[in-house]
């Protein structure tokens, strides 16, 4: 008897959420000037490289490629600004968000018809905050 057996995986949505990194501003290079900018402060800086010897160990010269390009580009096209969250959206919502995370990993781990009614009392609890705060701003 053969069995088939297939898995997935699959990447935690919170993990890619938690990129604290920097992003660039990759939108101001269609601007004339700003991408004429970037070209030619990138080109200065490779023009400073090339003088450096051939015996440098690859992972150093990596290194210092990656942080031209990164410092040219801070320079050049700027940070993004990340989106501000809702005017309305508050430590007391934040609270009501923790709270139906937790009724749904008690439901997820137990899935009981109480667990369900908790977690469907909740949803309506924090629905009714939400709109609350919403209206009233």
């Amino acid at each position: 008897m053969v069995t088939k057996f297939r898995e997935r995986l699959t990447v935690s949505k919170q993990a890619a959420q938690r990129f604290n990194g920097k992003r660039f501003n990759l939108r101001n290079l269609n601007e004339l000037e700003v991408r004429k900018q970037y070209q030619t402060e990138i080109t200065n800086r490779f023009a400073a490289l090339e003088n450096l010897s051939d015996d440098e160990d690859i992972n150093r010269a990596w290194e210092n490629i990656k942080e031209n390009i990164k410092t040219s580009a801070k320079d050049s096209l700027g940070l993004q600004e990340f989106k501000q969250h809702k005017p309305w959206l508050d430590e007391e919502c934040l609270g009501f968000l923790d709270q139906r995370k937790q009724a749904k990993m008690q439901w997820i781990h137990d899935p009981s018809k109480k667990n369900v009614d908790n977690l469907n009392n909740v949803r309506c609890d924090d629905s009714r905050h939400f709109r609350k705060k919403r209206r009233h701003i």
